[in-house]
């Protein structure tokens, strides 16, 4: 082996690095909107949990990418610990999909049917129709599809290269006396952890060994301790990861590493006792493309095997170890991790965005109260949630700024643009409600009180706008069609109440029912919860217009058409149900 051979393994184990990497991203935003779901599914089963880890990892081909998913998921609320610990087995077993695929790379045989498993035979194809989707079609779905396939062409492309690279070191005898040295199974781990540590994947790391397989000078008893130590070292990513992050997401780094560490002990001692007892042959044969996948798999599953019944142990070691702080946690709300799957940091967006919206909602509830009994501790609650409020929409929107510089598709564009406009509204909201909290306190503070009547109808009118901002989250979070359909119709009835008091409010000044200055604060008031149902209107715009995957930034408030009689039906309704009393 000279040193062309050596720039030549370089080159090809850069290409299959690389190939990885494109397919690995490309098949996280291909399957992104799909992993979302799964992720929404997941409950404290921990079954449920290994099976959803199982299959991410098979799809997105990298166990390190799951973790660290897992990590993001953990630290920004969208997951316990506790359900992350069946995820992290899942996904180990997941990854073994990856040495499978390669393995058709060492199949031997003229048949001409099993020549065309070889990657060799159909890797051209793939990378032909991958360029034509990604070069000639606009669609993002398409171009993405296009990528996965180009990748693992990319990716085969790089196998095959190391592959002919390393064959001449079947002829020296120093690489010979290396892998005699992995034998012992203590070195063969660390091998395998630092390999994999550095390159940050286990699949790539695995490849390698398959590749290296071609030299005829591994055989199974140096191989499998490297396979155990590949999974420690797929480790380093996910705790990596966890810097920075809080106490339970440190905890799924913790276990991860925790479950690979008893997972190789185990083995590792049933292999020497196996060694020194038995000395099987089998430890002394030539380790093939196809024995290094089955290894690899018979590993991850024996060792999910024994620690998924005891994954409740698990957990509470792991505790231990990480254990709580006796100061308070400052939470980290929107996990950076996750903007590499603009999917799930939608998801976690919309999440965050609902709590604001019900922060807003708690603002607006004690502000009616306030109106009819005022207390200076509900004040400065309110104060202290449109506060909140403010930075529940700096924190979204400077996320959602950074999510716009990765590759989103129309419909994730849509939905970003989306939360943007609607948090903007959400922070509307709990501003008319300190502007309402205000005006109860103006009325306290000149010892001013509005007529009975008046009272009566502005309690009709918080009703009606209580109601619409119900709705409105209601619509924001489960994407009801019938709930936002039902908003404009209210918040029409809201702007016919607002006129109408407008209107009883003079007559009362006329006949000297209500002062002058009480006169100021009514019509502030009047305008604030009409503001409110304003914003909600522009709420439920936004939402019709995402569900079409287009929102034009440019428009002013949107509007469902009036000109049907599902409209007028509502309307008739909340119209009824809103009917200012009779005047007194």
């Amino acid at each position: 082996m000279d040193i062309f051979d050596v720039l030549t393994l370089i080159g090809g184990l850069c290409l299959f690095i690389y190939g990885m990497n494109v397919m690995g991203d490309a098949l996280e935003r291909r399957a992104g909107s799909k992993l979302s779901a799964v992720i929404g599914k997941l409950t404290t089963n921990k079954i449920t949990g290994f099976l959803t880890g199982l299959g991410v990892t098979a799809i997105i081909q990298s166990s390190s990418a799951t973790t660290v998913m897992v990590v993001g998921f953990v630290n920004s609320g969208l997951m316990t610990f506790r359900q992350s610990i069946g995820v992290i087995m899942g996904a180990n077993i997941g990854t073994t999909v990856t040495a499978w695929i390669l393995s058709l790379g060492g199949i031997q045989s003229d048949n001409i049917f099993m020549q065309l498993l070889k990657p060799t035979s159909f890797t051209p194809v793939l990378a032909l129709v991958g360029i034509i989707l990604y070069m000639f079609f606009k669609s993002n779905k398409k171009k993405d599809t296009g990528l996965v396939l180009l990748g693992f062409a990319v990716l085969m492309f790089g196998m095959d290269t190391m592959t002919d690279a390393v064959s001449g070191l079947k002829e020296v005898e120093g690489f010979r006396q290396l892998f005699v040295t992995f034998k012992n199974p203590i070195m063969g781990v660390l091998a395998g952890a630092v390999l994999t540590a550095v390159m940050q994947s286990s699949s790539a790391s695995v490849g390698i060994l398959q590749a290296l397989t071609t030299t005829g000078q591994i055989s199974y008893g140096a191989a499998f301790p490297i396979i155990m130590g590949q999974n420690i070292g797929t480790c380093v990513t996910a705790i990596l990861s966890s810097f920075g992050t809080n106490r339970n997401a440190k905890r799924v780094a913790t276990a991860h590493l925790c479950f690979n560490l008893i997972g190789t002990t185990i083995l590792m001692t049933a292999l020497y006792i196996v060694k020194w007892t038995v000395s099987p042959a089998i430890l002394d044969m030539e380790a093939t493309h196809f024995g290094i996948a089955v290894s690899h798999s018979v590993f991850n599953v024996i060792c999910t095997v024994l620690l998924l019944p005891a994954s409740s142990l698990l957990e509470k070691v792991v505790c231990k170890l990480v254990p709580e702080k006796s100061d308070k946690e400052t939470k980290t709300e929107l996990d950076e991790r996750l903007l590499s799957t603009p999917a799930i940091a939608l998801e976690t967006c919309r999440n965050y965005a609902t709590e604001m919206g019900k922060c807003a909602g708690s603002a607006l509830k004690d502000s009616v109260y306030v109106l009819f009994d005022y207390k200076s501790a509900v004040a400065e609650e309110i104060k202290e949630r449109e506060s909140k409020t403010d930075h529940y929409e700096d924190v979204i929107g400077n996320y959602l700024v950074k999510l716009s510089a990765h590759q989103l598709s129309d419909k994730e564009s849509a939905e970003a643009a989306m939360i943007l406009r609607v948090i903007g509204d959400f922070e509307r909201v709990s501003d008319h409600a300190v502007n309402i909290c205000e005006s109860a306190a103006e009325l306290r503070d000149k010892e001013m009180e509005f007529s009975e009547g008046a009272y009566e109808e502005l309690k009709t009118l918080t009703n009606a706008v209580s109601e619409i901002f119900s709705l409105t989250l209601e619509a924001f979070e489960t994407r009801d069609a019938q709930a936002i359909k039902r908003i404009n119709p209210l918040e029409e009835v809201i702007d016919d109440l607002k006129e109408a008091m407008r209107s009883r409010h003079i007559k009362r000044l006329q006949k000297g029912g209500c002062g002058l200055d009480a006169g100021f604060i009514w019509s502030d008031l009047l305008t604030n919860l009409e503001r409110v149902s304003d914003h909600c209107s522009n709420i439920a715009g936004c939402l019709a217009e995402a569900s079409e995957n287009h929102l034009n930034m440019h428009d002013g408030k949107f509007r469902l058409s009036d000109d049907n009689d599902s409209f007028r039906e509502s309307y008739n309704s909340y119209f009824e149900r809103y009917r200012l009393p009779a005047t007194k």
